[in-house]
């Protein structure tokens, strides 16, 4: 993006206390530590450009803008000061719930975190730990300390106090500094106690700006990332392999550009937590939602007008399973009615929140059903037409691996984000860029034959597993006597995608592969080889233009042979 070199004076709101630019053309600006960060979003295209961008004046905006903006945002300014400063709202942006006690914000639900900037020669934060300090070796909080996004602390709180180096040395610079629990709230939270800095910025410290959206997730294990670093299915739970920054919700949040809040608990449900067919009442969602975490030094109300959620998302029904379906005729409509029951509490809490209602990633499509209805339910009786549900992706093992207990995969979790961010594209009314989505994932599978020339087929799908088997009696004479068909893909202009799927093929030649746009585009023109070994095929193109394309597969020519595929996807890269 280009501006001319002449620009007129932003009368928008910069930082109180800043630094003075002046660009080539003369105009003067005020900058902050805040304009940075809108620069380096704006130059990942998570944010618009904006005309005072161009510092340089030059009429293009780029990395040499950002280095100029730094570079004087840094300028000494006098003999530097170490301070400490309390890690309260004035310097940190809080995220999540968290309960705030003598100048101390303690992180206490999943994701739960504090989010700044500081500038200076040397910056350091003190942390403190909470009874869960002494809980076994693998059962306490972990968190997470990022600067400028890079990982530099990932651990577990062992002692009452700890304080992290973020960065050190003889020259100042401004880092972006991230303190995130990464493990439940059951097992105890951490508290932010302060940051040391050496500085001699006139604002060393300050907190990162709130997003437009913020968007709450309620829900369980599966929420929460349990076992998602596990490296069996065999492994029990620990927090040192619960990761919320794996999470769907985390990911999410991070693809829009939202602001998010969890309360999440593993073994939870709406109407019985988890068991073996009798009612686990002791682990019920509804029953703690309203508190800023279930955790005995936490169980406070939380204050929902703190700010309100714009998207509410329901994740509950897993472990509801077992229970319902050992007496499903009576007890799917306790469930119905325990989540309809959950669904006013929510709305109560959330008067102008979309909710969004879903479940699956583990399978149980029979909860679903239930929590759809629910859904229903609940809209035609309260008149409440700010509600919707869908089937999350539900994991496969066998491609995208699997976590402890068979929980959820690091790709698991991110197919799901994918899937979520473009569902609540839906309901705001918001484009999706449809990033991840397996465009071919609705195809209605098909097949057609030149039955002039002699073509003979059969074939199904699947439907556990969308393996399409086309089965070639005789082939007729050309490759396009026959032709397998996965329709109806909706491309995105300037979209880049990929082609993938595994097949098994007992053709003697070569299968011509297209994939063509409506307006007669061949946007891939490939083949794929016999194999009576499951072989994986993977091809890439972009899209010139916003229209519906299909996969073709010719199979005409040959007789005698079976071609099945397996696991079709057409996903939208970037």
């Amino acid at each position: 993006m280009k501006f001319k070199k002449t620009i007129a004076l932003l009368t928008a709101s910069f930082s109180a206390v800043s630094a003075v630019l002046m660009t080539a053309a003369g105009a003067a600006y005020q900058y902050g530590a805040s304009n940075v960060l809108h620069l380096q979003d704006a130059l990942l295209c998570r944010e618009e450009l904006i005309a005072a961008d161009d510092v340089d004046g030059d009429g293009t905006v780029n990395a040499f803008d950002l280095g100029i903006l730094k570079k004087k945002l840094l300028e000494e300014a006098g003999d530097p000061v170490t301070k400490s400063y309390a890690a309260t709202e004035n310097y940190v942006n809080i995220i999540g719930r968290n309960v705030q006690k003598e100048d101390v914000t303690w992180l206490v639900q999943s994701g739960s975190a504090v989010e700044f900037t500081v500038t200076g020669t040397s910056a350091s934060v003190q942390l403190a730990g909470d009874s869960g300090i002494g809980n076994g070796e693998d059962y306490r909080p972990r968190y997470a300390v990022y600067v400028d996004g890079e990982l530099i602390a990932d651990t577990t709180m062992s002692t009452e106090s700890e304080t992290i180096t973020l960065f050190e040395g003889s020259t100042s610079r401004m880092a972006l500094v991230k303190v995130m629990l990464l493990s439940e709230a059951m097992y105890g939270g951490i508290g932010v106690k302060s940051v040391e800095v050496t500085s001699n910025a006139p604002v060393p410290m300050q907190p990162t700006a709130e997003n437009d959206l913020l968007i709450e997730f309620i829900g369980d294990s599966i929420t929460c990332a349990y076992g998602v670093e596990g490296t069996s299915s065999s492994e029990s739970f620990k927090t040192t392999t619960e990761n919320f920054s794996k999470s769907y919700a985390y990911l999410t949040a991070m693809q829009l550009g939202a602001d998010y809040s969890a309360v999440c608990y593993s073994g939870h449900g709406i109407v019985s937590g988890y068991s073996t067919g009798d009612k686990n009442a002791d682990s019920l969602v509804p029953d703690v939602y309203g508190q800023t975490s279930k955790y005995w030094e936490y169980a406070e109300p939380w204050d929902f007008e703190k700010r309100q959620n714009d998207v509410v998302v329901i994740n509950l029904g897993t472990n509801d399973i077992n229970y319902v379906g050992a007496e499903p005729e009576t007890r799917s409509q306790e469930f119905i009615d325990g989540y309809v029951d959950f669904l006013e509490q929510v709305r109560e809490y959330n008067p102008e929140a979309y909710i969004i209602c879903t479940m699956g990633t583990m399978g149980g499509p029979e909860i679903y059903d239930l929590v759809e209805q629910a859904a229903a339910q609940y809209s035609e009786e309260s008149g409440d037409e700010r509600v919707m549900s869908y089937f999350s992706v539900t994991h496969n093992f066998q491609v995208d691996g699997i976590g402890s207990d068979w929980h959820p995969s690091p790709v698991t979790q991110q197919n799901s984000a994918y899937v979520l961010a473009d569902k609540i594209c839906q309901a705001l009314g918001m484009e999706s860029s449809q990033l991840g989505l397996n465009i071919a994932v609705d195809s209605v599978y098909t097949y057609d034959s030149n039955a002039d020339s002699g073509a003979n087929v059969y074939g199904y799908v699947n439907d556990y597993d969308k393996s399409f088997w086309i089965n070639v009696m005789t082939g007729g004479a050309a490759a396009s006597d026959i032709q397998a068909y996965i329709p109806d893909l909706g491309l995105k202009k300037d979209g880049e995608y990929r082609v993938e799927f595994d097949y098994t093929c007992t053709a003697e030649a070569e299968i011509p592969l297209i994939l063509k746009g409506e307006s007669g585009t061949e946007y891939l023109s490939d083949s794929i080889a016999p194999t009576s070994e499951k072989m994986h095929y993977e091809a890439f193109f972009t899209a010139d233009a916003a229209e519906t394309a299909e996969l073709i597969y010719q199979m005409g020519g040959q007789d005698n042979y079976n071609l099945t595929l397996y696991n079709i996807k057409v996903v939208k890269i970037s």
